[in-house]
């Protein structure tokens, strides 16, 4: 009734019809960004969900030579002894696969995914936000991908040749024991390890992010060296296998990565 009353006045005041129009077209305009940006996000969503099963469907044909790629480190420390990987249920192969493809189309698919991102949250930045944003856009594959080729080429040789250390012969009234891995088994862990130090070698983005967000200073990372230390030698025995090898094989680069984050977060 109020609406109604105040179209009629309206109809008899022009001055009065002027301040409800303007008032309307106020309420548009502050509505329109909202409805804009949920219709943005719902178009780069669907844009990133088609271009990760694009890359995915596109990757099942090749999913064998991917797990041979992935074994390379297991040959490698088995030295040329014979060996090899089973399946235990009908479906175990096909469903390694399809997981394996999904990470394949995952990997493939990040930088349009990155595009996808930077075209949603590019509009509502600053110049200088768009540039430390795009910065992190790049260095975020580049970091990761240093992480995987870093554990794939140093980590699990050593991994897989300390686990392979249990392997006995066996002799008179004993039984050898020999290393039978299942396909599944094999490809779970070597993932968790490739995504854990992946991951891991995020720390720089994150350190410099919650220095720009005003989080944690600079002088605050600079005094918990120390404390940063330990915990990078724990997380190190968490990731790794169980030999100090391994352990200091990832340790001594994350703390590489947080001295040279330091450095980064004092140039101005």
């Amino acid at each position: 009734m109020t609406s109604s009353l105040e179209k009629d006045q309206g109809q008899n005041d022009p001055a009065l019809s002027n301040t409800i129009n303007e008032t309307a077209y106020d309420d548009a305009i502050q509505s329109m960004p909202f409805v804009q940006h949920l219709a943005e996000l719902r178009k780069r969503v669907f844009y990133i969900v088609a271009g990760f099963l694009v890359c995915a469907c596109a990757s099942y044909p090749f999913a064998a030579d991917i797990y041979d790629i992935l074994t390379r480190p297991l040959s490698i420390a088995l030295g040329g002894q014979e060996s090899r990987l089973i399946f235990t249920e009908l479906p175990e192969v096909f469903v390694t696969y399809i997981k394996l493809s999904l990470f394949s189309g995952l990997i493939i698919s990040f930088p349009w995914i990155a595009v996808q991102l930077w075209f949603f949250i590019a509009p509502g930045l600053y110049k200088t936000e768009k540039k430390f944003f795009l910065s992190v856009l790049v260095a975020t594959p580049i970091l990761f991908f240093a992480g995987v080729f870093f554990v794939y080429e140093m980590i699990l040789p050593l991994a897989w040749k300390f686990f392979l250390s249990f392997q006995e012969t066996g002799g008179f009234n004993t039984l050898p024991i020999e290393l039978e891995a299942k396909v599944s088994d094999y490809f779970s862990i070597t993932m968790k390890i490739l995504f854990a130090f992946g991951l891991a070698f995020q720390l720089p983005l994150l350190m410099i992010l919650l220095n720009r967000a005003n989080l944690v200073s600079c002088q605050t990372f600079a005094k918990g060296r120390r404390y940063a230390i330990v915990i990078i030698f724990a997380l190190s025995a968490l990731i790794t296998p169980p030999d100090v090898i391994s352990q200091i094989a990832l340790a001594l680069p994350l703390i590489l990565l947080y001295e040279s984050s330091l450095f980064l977060m004092k140039k101005p």
